[in-house]
Parts: structure tokens; C-alpha cells; sequence
């Protein structure tokens, strides 16, 4: 092991460090403070490249299984010590560089665009925060680290959310992100002490004996729960609880539409390269105990991670097709993606996950910045259907928003995107448990593409429909057009380095050496699977631009051609199919109501009952006192003064005078003497 493996903990302490030093300045210290969040954001970043560069050195170098551990002793109990670690391997490496850079570019383009918001400095200590844990959750080589830092992230994010508190609904949203990610940290913790009970650590590696290595899995594959269920796959469908959460994932996705009331810059890194692909990271980080006790093809655990994530994927692509609100509309987008990289563990594994993961994160980013670039020339619209022909006013960021749309919807040949979704169609049909996952996952592909054209035809085609705002939309600045660029490029350059022909980035996740194979986009079935997704791509797109880029809204309030046509649908998916009505009829009603029965029962009852006992102690007390007072102390009082009134009776003979002493003496005598001569001999 290297030396500078050991301090790979800076790279996430910087920024949280800044957020520290950031937290002491004063409102007014808005310069200091950007300076110092992306000062250590940038050294962060160039730490991630140098750790990555080792990485890709690790299997060259001879290291065990293409991966580098430090461990160390954090807390001893006794004689049990607790020990926490650090690991550099392909994984960790990687989602470090994309964290750093992604929220690095973030930074950037909040300075320019937060720079007019009063509470500018605090943001940027938060966003420090965030970024830190996210990088530390990452770097971890334990699952109490891991827990330690993904709480961190869960924080940050409430506060992020909830950052313009002013508006009650960013404090409801934020309250519930915070809520219902805790409903799936609780199934999280809950697998991470069953983990500890059977293996006796949570460190990932630690020579073979680490949690999620053969030495401690093995004696798991053997046991059984009281359910009949594996104990692996109980501890792992714990885990997942929490992806779930964190992640978005059906039915715990309520929150992430909602985390909209946050900053553009916000939504841009919780939903693109930190918070939601946390859930991700940790199946992938764990994915050797997903898999333990495979049979037919996969695992139980494995099969429940990839029907959840293929259900995610069509369900939210298909709610996303009813919004108008355009940050929710990339939101649902987000949850959607999410599930595809679900689905990709479940049929796939590790590589085609995070070759998704990253490329999501660049054109997601993109596509959130440029959101706030369209909302920033509009005057703060959030409604697509008050904009349009943004296009003529703003070009880069409708160059740059085409280039994100066009990686998301999966458009052939030149984006990232594209390669990833293939990759995981393709494993999804090749899965031997079930057809179902890819079909759902082709349905998702073509609401993806049509939803996506759906909002680029609103926002930058026709004309501008925005019925208050007299002034023209006008270009953002290019502080918040560099980033979109370089996003941008993010959102090309993967898909070079992950075709079949050339799988780079898949191999050096697996610690392979990649091999230039040209025959791997030659069989039948790749070439035909490739080409059912390309007219799917296609369709969707060509649907989209027949309905809103070609037939132009005339006003905001004209309704939206699919709620002409299909009414009870769209009104349907508008409310999100009624989940979020559901769980206010049931989970929330049922709260309040047992709050409300609770505080009857303890107003009415257990008040009253409570008064009731204390009428009674009191009456008892009463009794006590009186008896006390009355009888015991008068009695003892009485008998006192009876016996002092007889000592004092006896004390007047006892008084000192010797003469009367003989007087009593001589009265004695004679009397005595008397009795002797009055009794008969």
C-alpha cells in the first residue's frame, strides 16, 4: 500500500473544512465565501484525479484484486476495537472524480447564478457540506462510515431543500425528502447491525475477512431465517430499503419531485452526481453480498433490484410525460434514470451501472443547469408552457440543452446515454428470469424520448407565450454558460470510452485489461436489439416534435394535445397516478389520526385518571398530616407532658438541701418506729 492512499480522507475533509470556515463568516462575507467553497472543491477535484491515476495503475501494480485498504482503529470498547478504513479501487476512484468534477462545475455556476440572494454565503458552506459527505460516503472502506457520511448527505439535503425557508413550501418539501429518505435509512441500519451480528465487522476489505469478502459470506450462504428466507438476502433487501430511499425508488420516489423548491444548483447536484446516486453506489459497493446464493441466473435480492428498478423506470418516465413544471419534469427524468441503473445491477452488475451512473451524471447536470438558464432569461418561469421560441433568444443554452436532451432520450450515435442504455437493454434481454424488466425498460425508452421532445418543443419552439412578462428573454452570462459547455463535452466523451467495441470503462471497473472488438456490435442480436431501441429513440422523438415542435401552442393556457386527446390519462398522470393522495389518505390520516387519539386519550384520559390517582394521594396525604398532627403527635405531646410534670412532681423533693433531706430521714424513723410499736410481736 502507498503512502498517499492514507490521506485520501483530505479529499472529502476539504470541502466539509469549508464549510466549517464558512459557517463562521458573517452574511456579508459573500466572496470569502465562494472562494473558499470552490478553492477546495478545485483541490478536491485535482486530489480525485491523482487518486484516479492510481487507480488505473492498481492492477499493473501487482495489488490484490485491483484495489488499495487502509484500516485503523477509531474507538476501542474494552477490548473490541472499531475499526474504520479507506479504500482506493476502480469504483471509488471513479465516483470520486465524477462527484468532484460534476459539483465543482455546480459551484461555478452558483456563483454567478445565487449572486443576487441574500443568504448567498450560507449556501455555499452548505453545498461544501454536501459535496464533503458525498465524497466521504464514496471513500469509505467500512458500512458504518459509509451510514456516518450518507446521514451527512440526508442533512445537507434537508437544509439545501429547505433553503429559501421563507416559502412554506420549501419547508414541506424539505420536511418531507428528510422523512421519507429516513423510512429507508431505518431498513438501512437495521441490515447494517444484522451485517455486523453475522460477520462480526463492517469494514468492506480487511485481507479476506472484510463483510463483503468470501470468509464472512460463505458461513452466510447457510443460513436460513425463521421466513425461509436466506440470510444474505434479508440483510441485502434491508440495504436496498435504504437505495430505495435515497434513490427514489417506487414507492419511496414521492419526495424527489417535490426537492424542486431547492435552487436550480441544488436539484443540479442532489439529482446528478451526489444524493440519489448514493443508493446506487451502495448496491454496487455491496454487490458481492446482492449476489451471494444465485440460482438460475440470479439472486432474490437481485431480482427484487432489477423488477423495482424497471417498474421506477416506466412509471416515472410515464408521469413525467403529464408535467409542466420543467425542474419536476427532469426530476421525474431523474428517478426514471435511476431506476434503469436498478434494473442494470439487478441483470447486469457493477460496470453497466456506473458506466450509466456517470454518463447520467453529466447530462443530468446539464440539463439542470440549463434548466436554470431558461428560468433565469424567463424571468423565473417554472411553467414550460409560459415560454417558447427560446431558441432565437438564448442559443447556447438551446446547443447545449439539445446536447443533454438528446443523451438522456438515448439518441444514436455520438452520446453517452445511448451506450449505456443499450448496454443494460441488452443484459435485460438476455436475463434468463423474466422478459418483464425489458419490456417495461423499452417502454420507459420511448416515454423517455417523447417526454424529453415534449419539454425541448415547449420551452424553445414556437413563440413566446409568456402572457405577464413584456421584456424578451435574454442569454445567460457566460459564467453559466461555460459549465453548460463543458457538461456538454461530459455528455459525448463517456460513450467513447464504453462502446462494445472498445468497453474501457467496464473493464476497468471489473480490474480487465479492454480489448478493441468490432465483432461485438456485429451479431444479430446486438445489431437487432440495437436497431427495435434506435426507432423506439426515433419514434418518441418524432411523436414529440409532430405534436409540440411542428403544431405551435398560441397561448399559455391553451391545454396540452395530449390532454385534448386523452383527458382522464394525462389528468391521471398529471397527479402522479394518485400515490401521493394515497399515502395522505392513508399513512398521513392514519398518523393524525392516531396524534389526535393520543391526545385525547392523554387530555381525557390518562389526564383525567392521572388527576384522579393525585386526588386520592392528596386525600391520603390529608389523612397522613391529620393523623400525624393530631394523633400521633398529640399523643406522644400528651404522654410527654404527663411524664414531665411527674419528673417535675419528683424533682421537688430532689432539690439540693441537705436538711430536708434529714428532715425526711427523721420523719421516716419515726414512723417506722411507730408501725414497730403498733404491730403485736
Amino acid at each position: 500500500m502507498r503512502w498517499t492512499t492514507t490521506l485520501l480522507w483530505i479529499i472529502p475533509v476539504l470541502p466539509v473544512a469549508a464549510a466549517g470556515v464558512i459557517a463562521l463568516l458573517k452574511q456579508r462575507r459573500r466572496t470569502a465565501a465562494a472562494v473558499i467553497a470552490v478553492t477546495a472543491q478545485s483541490v478536491a477535484f485535482l486530489l480525485s484525479g491523482i487518486a484516479f491515476a492510481m487507480a488505473l495503475g492498481l492492477g499493473e501494480s501487482g495489488e490484490e484484486a485491483g484495489r488499495e485498504v487502509w484500516n485503523f482503529v477509531w474507538l476501542t470498547f474494552g477490548n473490541t476495537p472499531l475499526r474504520l478504513g479507506i479504500v482506493l479501487d476502480p469504483l471509488s476512484a471513479s465516483m470520486m472524480l465524477m462527484v468532484s468534477l460534476v459539483g465543482l462545475l455546480i459551484f461555478l455556476f452558483s456563483v454567478r447564478y445565487l449572486a443576487a440572494d441574500a443568504n448567498f454565503t450560507r449556501f455555499f458552506g452548505m453545498i461544501s457540506l454536501f459535496s464533503g459527505a458525498m465524497l466521504g460516503l464514496v471513500v469509505g472502506n467500512s458500512l458504518l462510515w459509509l451510514f456516518v457520511c450518507w446521514e451527512l448527505v440526508g442533512v445537507a439535503s434537508y437544509w439545501l431543500i429547505g433553503f429559501w425557508y421563507e416559502n412554506r413550501a420549501a419547508t414541506a418539501a424539505a420536511q418531507k425528502a428528510f422523512i421519507t429518505t429516513r423510512i429507508g435509512d431505518l431498513g438501512l441500519f437495521i441490515g447494517m447491525l444484522w451485517l455486523y451480528a453475522e460477520t462480526g465487522t463492517l469494514l468492506f476489505y480487511d485481507g479476506g475477512e472484510g463483510c463483503i469478502e468470501a470468509a464472512s459470506l460463505a458461513p452466510m450462504a447457510k443460513q436460513m431465517t425463521s421466513l425461509g428466507l436466506m440470510v444474505p438476502t434479508g440483510i441485502a433487501l434491508l440495504l436496498f430499503l435504504g437505495a430505495m430511499g435515497k434513490s427514489g425508488q417506487f414507492p419511496l420516489h414521492t419526495w424527489l419531485p417535490d426537492a424542486m423548491q431547492g435552487p436550480t444548483p441544488v436539484s443540479a447536484l442532489i439529482h446528478a452526481a451526489t444524493m440519489v446516486a448514493a443508493g446506487v453506489f451502495l448496491v454496487a459497493r455491496m454487490f458481492p453480498l446482492f449476489e451471494l446464493g444465485s440460482g438460475g441466473g440470479s439472486s432474490t435480492a437481485l431480482i427484487v433490484v432489477a423488477w423495482i428498478g424497471a417498474v421506477t423506470a416506466f412509471f416515472a418516465a410515464a408521469l413525467a410525460v403529464a408535467e409542466n413544471d420543467i425542474k419536476r419534469i427532469l426530476a421525474y427524468s431523474t428517478i426514471s434514470q435511476l431506476g434503469y441503473m436498478m434494473l442494470a445491477l439487478g441483470v447486469a452488475g457493477v460496470g453497466v451501472a456506473l458506466f450509466h451512473l456517470i454518463a447520467h451524471a453529466f447530462f443530468k447536470a446539464l440539463l439542470f443547469l440549463g434548466a436554470g438558464s431558461v428560468m433565469a432569461g424567463c424571468h423565473e418561469e417554472h411553467d414550460i408552457r409560459r415560454m417558447g421560441g427560446l431558441r432565437r433568444f438564448m442559443p447556447l443554452t438551446f446547443v447545449t440543452y439539445g446536447i443533454g436532451m438528446m443523451a438522456l432520450s438515448g439518441f444514436p450515435l455520438f452520446f453517452s446515454g445511448f451506450w449505456s442504455k443499450e448496454a443494460i437493454l441488452h443484459h435485460a434481454w438476455e436475463w434468463p428470469v423474466s422478459i418483464g424488466p425489458f419490456v417495461l425498460a423499452i417502454g420507459g425508452v420511448f416515454l423517455t424520448a417523447f417526454y424529453m421532445t415534449r419539454q425541448m418543443g415547449y420551452i424553445f419552439f414556437g413563440n413566446y407565450r409568456h402572457p405577464e412578462k413584456s421584456s424578451p428573454p435574454c442569454e445567460s452570462p457566460s459564467l453559466l454558460t461555460v459549465p453548460l459547455f463543458l457538461l456538454a463535452a461530459g455528455s459525448i466523451l463517456p460513450g467513447v470510452l464504453a462502446t462494445p467495441v472498445w468497453p474501457w470503462f467496464q473493464s476497468f471497473l471489473e480490474g480487465k485489461e479492454a480489448v478493441l472488438d468490432w465483432s461485438a456490435v456485429t451479431f444479430p442480436k446486438v445489431y437487432w436489439l440495437m436497431a427495435v431501441s434506435t426507432a423506439l429513440v426515433l419514434g418518441g422523438v418524432g411523436l414529440g416534435i409532430r405534436i409540440y415542435a411542428v403544431r405551435w401552442q398560441k397561448g399559455a393556457e391553451e391545454p396540452d394535445p395530449l390532454q385534448f386527446r386523452m383527458p382522464r390519462v394525462f389528468r391521471s398522470l398529471r397527479f402522479g397516478l394518485g400515490i401521493d393522495q394515497f399515502y395522505n389518505a392513508v399513512i398521513v390520516r392514519a398518523q393524525d389520526w392516531l396524534g389526535l387519539s393520543a391526545n385525547w386519550m392523554d387530555r381525557y384520559l390518562f389526564n383525567r385518571v392521572a388527576i384522579a390517582l393525585s386526588s386520592v394521594w392528596l386525600l391520603l396525604s390529608h389523612i397522613s398530616h391529620a393523623t400525624d398532627r393530631f394523633v400521633l403527635n398529640g399523643g406522644f405531646d400528651a404522654a410527654c407532658s404527663a411524664v414531665r410534670k411527674w419528673a417535675g412532681d419528683l424533682s421537688v423533693g430532689n432539690n439540693g438541701q441537705i436538711q430536708l433531706y434529714l428532715r425526711v430521714i427523721g420523719l421516716g424513723m419515726v414512723v417506722l418506729l411507730v408501725l414497730y410499736a403498733w404491730m403485736p410481736l
